[in-house]
């Protein structure tokens, strides 16, 4: 394997992570911040925007700088398109997720089961009640930002903790921390909420020649 090739295999597995920051200010009480939470979450259809992500290592030092585009239609359903530096899609219809690389001709398959589903982009077009029922939700305001940390109540998810910033009602950014103490910061632009998204973004047709690696738990 090239070293090309090692990069956009690390490159793609640093993006599956993403897709799986403690606050000094106060914190409203958990149950008071799972209700205004899911106040956010549930008039939230679609969602579509760019994105830029930023993954950094346990000890501070950059690891990755992406950018791309994301779609999302509640329930369960994903596009994330990372435009550079290396292209990958992310397709979720809900019943399966499909990782592909176009530069390595491959794709992985995963069942959409609540492992997957606790990725962070794929919380989004869940349902709030099984959020709120699956993590300890706190709430802080930091400046003119509505900032809400999660907190997973299982071992089932990808990442120890989640923050979910909000400006007014709109969703700016991700930031997760997982096990190792790598950090994902993902900043969101040219958002629309609610608009119309075109159903086909979801469907994923494996090219021919791709090679297929299918994933179970």
């Amino acid at each position: 394997m090239s070293d090309q090739d090692t990069r956009r295999g690390s490159s793609l597995a640093l993006t599956a992570s993403a897709l799986g920051l403690t606050f000094a200010a106060p914190m409203a009480l958990a149950n008071e911040a799972a209700e205004r939470l899911s106040e956010r979450l549930e008039p939230l259809e679609s969602y579509q925007a760019s994105f830029e992500q930023m993954i950094s290592g346990s000890g501070g030092e950059r690891l990755q700088d992406a950018r791309g585009e994301m779609w999302l239609s509640r329930p369960g359903m994903l596009r994330w398109e990372v435009e550079a530096p290396y292209a990958q899609v992310v397709v979720s219809d809900g019943n399966e997720v499909y990782l592909y690389d176009p530069d390595l001709e491959q794709v992985t398959v995963q069942a959409m089961d609540n492992r997957v589903s606790h990725t962070p982009a794929l919380l989004l077009s869940g349902s709030a009640y099984d959020l709120t029922e699956n993590f300890d939700v706190f709430y802080a305001q930091e400046g003119s930002e509505d900032v809400f940390t999660l907190v997973p109540t299982s071992n089932e998810t990808l990442f120890e903790e989640l923050s979910m910033v909000f400006e007014g009602e709109t969703l700016s950014e991700l930031m997760m921390t997982d096990s190792t103490g790598q950090r994902t910061l993902i900043t969101f632009d040219d958002i629309v909420q609610n608009g119309r998204v075109d159903r086909s973004l979801f469907d994923f047709e494996i090219p021919e020649g791709t090679d297929v690696i299918r994933e179970t738990y």
